[in-house]
């Protein structure tokens, strides 16, 4: 028997999760060198703050209040992906150590996402968090090409470090 999640408690964690990805991606963005890859993280932001509307539509409690001001609210500091990109940045990181973040935090949302819409009985709560699934997927298709982009300009010395692994 599956666990039954109300369709408020499913908004209430995706528009979480999208509040973190954006800033994640803001943050990525700031710090990347490469112009290409800032437009990747940019327009990841921009597709998350849409996938937070579209569950803000549907969110029936006032926990968060209002979209704008949910929006402004200050970064979650203690966001286990965002501290990684902070001290990555710390260490100088370049854009693939951003990507490669990335990378674990959309699979960690796939696997997460999968594992909850598995055990979700509600239909409409089910079909939210199948979409969630996809969008993620085609974050990380995204997220993968433009680092195998990236580590084609990365040092050889690096390459077996990077490439790989």
């Amino acid at each position: 028997m599956g666990k039954e999640y109300s369709v408020q408690e499913a908004l209430k964690l995706a528009i979480k999760g999208e509040k973190d990805s954006i800033d994640f991606y803001r943050k990525a963005a700031t710090v990347t060198k490469n112009e290409r890859a800032r437009k990747v993280f940019d327009l990841l932001a921009n597709e998350e703050v849409g996938h937070l509307k579209a569950f803000f539509d549907h969110y029936k409690g006032g926990d968060f209040g209002d979209i704008t001001a949910y929006m402004a609210q200050p970064v979650d500091t203690k966001n286990p992906t965002y501290m990684a990109l902070v001290k990555a940045i710390d260490e100088e990181t370049h854009e693939q150590k951003a990507l490669e973040i990335a990378l674990k935090e959309e699979k960690a949302c796939i696997d997460q996402y999968t594992v909850l819409a598995k055990d979700i009985i509600d239909p409409l709560v089910k079909g939210i968090f199948q979409q969630v699934i996809k969008e993620t997927e085609k974050h990380l298709a995204l997220i993968e090409e433009e680092y195998r982009h990236v580590m084609t300009m990365v040092h050889e010395s690096d390459q077996d470090t990077y490439v790989r692994e």
